[in-house]
């Protein structure tokens, strides 16, 4: 009866489909969530909320500004509104598919705007956000693969 092939394709055909059933899933979970933003939310009834007072009040406070990325140097030049000046600003740079190539700088005050030595690679596009220390406000907006620079302003009643 063993030596029957088309019994081993019977038995054995289920089986590897139960094992790489069992590998697919055990990939899935191991990959993280799916969420395409990376501020914290919280889920109710299968909705996702998420804070939107640092956006609401960048819009109140008119702000929007001009990350520039080029030659090791990344600076923010304040376009509209009344950035604090004496402060340091937070700029994350988030890679689209790769969480472990995200950037986090602190942007110092320096001359028109605020600055940083770091080179930035620009094989990719990358999500900006701009926040102070204390996270009242925030900008965000998109550096394209190839560009050097990009407009941030706030997220809400805007198109990004």
């Amino acid at each position: 009866m063993w030596g029957i092939p088309a019994l081993w394709l019977v038995i054995g055909l289920p089986l590897l489909a139960v094992a790489a059933s069992v590998w697919l899933l055990v990939i899935a979970i191991r990959s993280g969530g799916a969420d395409s933003i990376s501020d914290p939310v919280d889920r109710v009834l299968q909705i996702q909320t998420a804070d939107l007072g640092p956006d609401a009040n960048a819009r109140e406070l008119g702000l929007s500004a001009v990350l520039r990325v080029e030659d090791g140097i990344v600076e923010v030049l304040p376009a509209t509104g009344q950035f604090p000046r004496d402060a340091a600003l937070r700029l994350t740079l988030e890679h689209p598919t790769r969480q472990a190539s995200d950037l986090s700088l602190e942007l110092v005050p320096q001359g028109p705007g605020w600055r940083i030595e770091q080179a930035v690679e620009d094989g990719n596009d990358w999500l900006v956000q701009l926040r102070p220390a204390d996270g009242q406000w925030r900008l965000k907006g998109r550096l394209p693969k190839q560009q050097h620079a990009t407009r941030l302003s706030p997220w809400l009643g805007e198109e990004h």
